[in-house]
């Protein structure tokens, strides 16, 4: 009797702010104090909130446009380093996990499923915040724009960080809050399932998510849906 080829080991990779972890409150509040320190008027909590996701030098780009301020490159680069600085010493002091997220990465390690990072925040910073909160040995790999030399919505990203866990793109989705993370996934060929409390001008769901919770209780039934319903399949095409 022939042998039936073994179902793949399905990934489930993971953005970080505003997905996995609710990083605003840092991200902000060391945008602000490096504002403060410029001269230049701090941002409203809910205004900046939208600007996060690009990663670092995208935020402080969107704030001070938001502020009718233009930089030189030079310039920029300072508040750049400034910023990573200032943000690195208080990476965790009032991040936390979005409700839910532990009791559904648990359910889903149960059914032998394996997690993975990909975000456009530097690695050594996305380390040291899932560190901190407990969190980071549930992912097989936590990569950033400087792991790989390029950032979301690049799909090589994404297939590298696949491949950094030995996973397949066919049996990988991707979860996420943004524009950036829909389009990433739609360029890799990888169904996505789409946050809506996290960061973004533009409701996510207007960006065409294969499937959209509001709460990490409705994520286990969202990758049964889209492992079961779609084709995450057994071999490469």
């Amino acid at each position: 009797m022939p042998q039936q080829s073994a179902k793949p080991q399905h990934t489930i990779v993971f953005d970080l702010d505003g997905t996995l972890v609710d990083t605003a409150p840092d991200l902000i509040a060391a945008l602000n104090a490096l504002f403060a320190r410029e001269g230049i008027e701090q941002l409203p909590f809910m205004q900046a909130r939208e600007f996060i996701g690009g990663g670092a030098r995208t935020l402080i780009e969107r704030g001070l446009a938001a502020k009718g301020r233009a930089v030189t490159t030079v310039e920029a680069d300072r508040l750049y380093a400034d910023f990573v600085s200032s943000y690195e010493e208080r990476v965790a002091e009032l991040s936390r996990p979005f409700p839910g997220v532990e009791s559904a990465l648990d359910a889903l390690a149960a059914r032998g499923l394996r997690f993975a990072v990909c975000t456009n925040k530097l690695e050594r910073l996305s380390v040291k915040l899932l560190d901190a909160l407990g969190l980071s040995h549930r992912f097989a790999a936590i990569c950033g724009p400087d792991t790989f030399g390029v950032p979301k919505p690049d799909p090589r990203i994404l297939a590298a960080t696949v491949e950094a866990v030995g996973g397949r793109l066919c049996s990988t989705l991707m979860v996420g809050d943004s524009h950036t993370d829909v389009a990433t996934a739609r360029a890799a060929n990888v169904p996505i399932i789409a946050v809506d409390f996290g960061y973004t001008d533009t409701p996510v769901a207007r960006f065409g998510p294969d499937r959209l919770i509001s709460h990490y209780d409705e994520l286990s039934c969202a990758v049964t849906d889209l492992i079961e319903g779609t084709a995450l399949v057994a071999s490469e095409p």
